[in-house]
């Protein structure tokens, strides 16, 4: 594979046991660069692929499809009803925007991880998964912080590209559940797309068989990429 003058080596995993749907096996195609440029990075992100630390990658599964690329175009969304009572339910915290990642961050992380997700493959949480996950070397990410008070309750970790967001992850204090931080989240990075302006905010995938992982069509419009490329939502 090759982008413009660089040349990209890509390899295949062998198949593992999928994480979101039980009853079928995962496969990824993966690259790991020293060096990739934030435009080429953003030309990856479009052909559906993700990174998770340095690692680039994107399912090939051999029985399935269900892991879906989308993203949001930023200009033309929208929040529906239910987004617009969110972010009136949360007048009350502020956010901001730090380049480093902190010890509360970690501390965030930990309790998240291992109150929200015990069934999940990133449980229990440690520090070495944490930084492998965020950490690249090529990229560093910035960290979107929820405050209620002097008490950090959120952070999403995101990606800023030249015409683009991509939203790595997001955590929450497990006991502000009723606040829905993970949607505030979503929608603070959509406004700040619109502010920094960027066209696109890309949600990673959309799998509509998991129910951890169904939620991104709810925020429309939205985009989804199929075999003839990226396709829109109509409006809701």
């Amino acid at each position: 594979m090759s982008f413009k003058s660089q040349p990209i080596s890509v390899g295949i995993t062998k198949t593992f046991p999928c994480s979101y749907i039980e009853t079928e096996l995962e496969q990824l195609l993966v690259l790991q660069e020293d060096n990739i440029g934030l435009a080429l990075f953003e030309q990856l992100l479009a052909l559906g692929f993700r990174r998770s630390g340095g690692t680039i990658y994107k399912p090939q599964c051999p029985h399935c499809n269900a892991c879906l690329p989308i993203r949001i175009p930023s200009f033309l969304f929208t929040p529906s009803r239910r987004q617009k009572r969110t972010l009136k339910n949360n007048q009350d915290l502020i956010w901001k925007i730090v380049e480093k990642q902190t010890e509360h961050h970690y501390e965030l992380y930990e309790t998240y991880i291992n109150v929200r997700h015990k069934d999940g493959p990133m449980y229990p949480a440690s520090r070495e998964q944490y930084n492998h996950f965020i950490d690249s070397g090529w990229l560093d990410p910035i960290f979107i912080e929820l405050w209620k008070n002097d008490t950090l309750i959120g952070v999403a970790v995101t990606d800023i590209l030249p015409n683009s967001l991509s939203a790595i992850y997001s955590f929450f204090a497990p006991d502000e559940h009723k606040r829905s931080l993970g949607s505030l989240l979503i929608l603070i990075q959509c406004r700040l797309a619109k502010l920094m302006h960027k066209d696109f905010i890309y949600l990673g995938y959309q799998i509509d068989e998991s129910r951890k992982m169904n939620y991104k069509r709810d925020y429309t419009p939205y985009q989804i990429l199929t075999s003839s490329g990226w396709q829109q939502t109509p409006e809701e």
